[in-house]
């Protein structure tokens, strides 16, 4: 029988965790994930027997090593995504791909005996996330498409101006969002966005402050 999540009573109370330095996810978006950690191998097995869910959250740490983040502090919010694609590679190795379902936060990380962690998670501050484009008609669309036309000149980028064209503001921003090239700082601020519109806003903002920092003028047109 399918899973389908489409509110707090269809999420799990007690989620695997899956600590991963810049990356994000959010709301319907996907993530794919190549799984060759042995604890991470166990930690998909597991969930593909139960509610077929994972965290996604970043470690609170800076210049670490890759070793340390299974064992580092955690930001105190996080992703939870539904396992919807799975092929397990001859090398062992899984490729998975997660969908987003609601971000949540930590109510406390539980001692466990599965060689990966697991926390006690709330997801009331984050109802928003199970409307599907909500918010979508305050997002100043625009200001968003013209910074990244910037951003691409900046960074000698190719974007597909078509589908971005025909994308939703949710799937739009949340995606640009999840596929910027920013720190985990940047990034955990914009999976913190309280809604799409501020989301948005962070977006436009930050993106700004890159171009700055690399020299690009402003948009006359948006002084």
């Amino acid at each position: 029988m399918t899973r389908v999540h489409r509110s707090i009573a269809d999420c799990p109370g007690i989620v695997p965790l899956f600590p991963l330095t810049g990356s994000m996810l959010l709301p319907r978006g996907h993530l794919p994930l190549n799984i060759f950690e042995p604890r991470y191998l166990s930690l998909v097995d597991d969930a593909l027997g139960s509610w077929r869910v994972i965290g996604i959250i970043q470690p609170d740490i800076d210049g670490e090593t890759a070793e340390s983040e299974a064992s580092a502090s955690l930001y105190k919010v996080g992703s939870v995504g539904r396992i919807t694609q799975f092929v397990e590679l001859e090398d062992g190795r899984y490729l998975i791909s997660l969908t987003g379902i609601s971000r949540f936060r930590i109510i406390e990380e539980l001692p466990v005996l599965t060689p990966y962690r697991q926390a006690r998670v709330e997801y009331e501050p984050f109802l928003v996330d199970f409307t599907a484009r909500s918010g979508e008609e305050e997002v100043d669309r625009q200001s968003v498409l013209d910074v990244l036309r910037r951003f691409a000149v900046a960074r000698n980028l190719r974007v597909d101006w078509k589908a971005i064209e025909q994308a939703s503001n949710e799937a739009l921003i949340n995606a640009l969002s999840m596929m910027s090239p920013f720190g985990a700082r940047e990034k955990q601020a914009l999976l913190e966005a309280i809604d799409l519109k501020s989301r948005a806003e962070m977006l436009v903002t930050i993106t700004e402050i890159e171009l700055a920092r690399k020299g690009v003028e402003p948009d006359p047109t948006l002084q």
